[in-house]
């Protein structure tokens, strides 16, 4: 359990990517969960997209968000279950300066209390890249909120403690 200090919150930019074939905004209720949760939290939404199940359009759109020195965070929702056309991990794992072994581990810890041994097939993962923390989430919506409330909306909070994100972040001066 983590503890709260007297730190200061800090909003962070927040980009949002729906993995899917089918989704389309009004249907897409993983990615409206993020945008609510982490908007809730105190952070602001940089960007949201809905994207195919393409290993190179994935790619791009990422690659513009970490390239963008107003992004801080981006969180996938889809693609990281182990089906033929699940290419998440595949398409951003390479852009990654270093990866953060423990999300998909921790998630999977979490994860197996709530959907038992299904969560084996979970390929969740994170990492960093140009000072962009990057978490790919699987994409149904009660994955999202135990993504967001078991890891996320700590390890976000410059509150947490002993460690948090935020710290690794060179979060950039910003006028508002």
């Amino acid at each position: 359990m983590s503890h709260q200090s007297t730190a200061e919150f800090v909003a962070l930019n927040v980009a949002v990517l729906t993995v899917s074939d089918t989704r389309q905004l009004e249907n897409d209720t993983s990615g409206a969960y993020l945008v609510n949760a982490l908007t809730d939290a105190g952070h602001q939404l940089a960007d949201r997209k809905i994207i195919k199940d393409d290993i190179y359009r994935l790619r791009a759109q990422v690659s513009v968000w970490i390239a963008d020195p107003e992004i801080d965070v981006v969180i996938s929702t889809g693609g990281t279950g182990f089906s033929g056309r699940d290419s998440t991990p595949e398409a951003l794992s390479p852009l990654f300066d270093k990866t953060i072994d423990g999300f998909g581990e921790l998630f999977r810890q979490i994860s197996l209390q709530e959907i038992g041994t299904s969560t084996l097939q979970s390929r969740a993962l994170a990492g960093m890249a140009n000072d962009t923390l990057i978490f790919c989430v699987p994409g149904s919506t009660g994955a999202c909120r135990t993504a967001w409330q078991g890891i996320l909306s700590e390890q976000l909070d410059a509150r947490t403690r002993p460690c948090n994100f935020i710290g690794v972040l060179q979060v950039r001066e910003r006028s508002r």
